[in-house]
């Protein structure tokens, strides 16, 4: 196994990065909100719902091609991928025109597949991440993501590294506006 970390290339990566988002998403519905949640989060991997999400990656990479960086193990092979290498993580920081959403660089989204995790794979791609932060122009010189109180093993990433928190998110479902 041999693991290479670089910029997301949708030619090579495309099915590899959604494969990864589905199970991140997937990860998100069954591991810290009940049925419920894990039903939402499902309901939404629609066919309409992946290429509407990879058009918005492509738009997102279009603006900067450090925005999505993958983890490619260049021993296994998948298909989608090219011969020989599978996307077992990626890491999704919105780009710099973005950054007033938070007033800071925003990690959109970390994940690496459950064989790869302990072995410095997130660290890599945050080190990734944070690179790219830091070449951002932000209002405010931090980096932000939101991550579920029930996650237990990202909260204790993420408290590793230096985050700390910084403010709550609220949510309510549309329909009921």
């Amino acid at each position: 196994m041999t693991l290479e970390i670089r910029p997301y290339d949708r030619e090579r990566d495309a099915e590899g990065l959604y494969a990864s988002k589905v199970a991140f998403e997937r990860g998100l519905g069954a591991n810290t909100g009940g049925e419920g949640k894990a039903a939402a989060y499902e309901g939404k991997l629609t066919d309409a719902y992946r290429e509407r999400w990879l058009r918005w990656v492509d738009r997102c990479v279009d603006d900067d091609p450090r925005c999505v960086t993958v983890a490619v193990d260049d021993g296994a092979s998948d298909e989608g991928t090219a011969e020989g290498e599978e996307v077992v993580g990626y890491v999704f920081v919105l780009p710099e025109r973005l950054a007033m959403v938070w007033d800071a660089a925003v990690l959109n989204e970390l994940y690496v597949a459950p064989e790869h995790r302990g072995t410095g794979v997130a660290d890599d791609l945050l080190d990734a991440a944070l690179a790219l932060a830091a070449d951002q122009d932000l209002p405010l010189d931090r980096m932000v993501l939101d991550v579920d109180p029930a996650n237990e093993r990202a909260q204790g990433f993420y408290d590793r590294r230096g985050f700390e928190p910084w403010g709550e998110m609220a949510a309510r479902p549309l329909d009921d506006a």
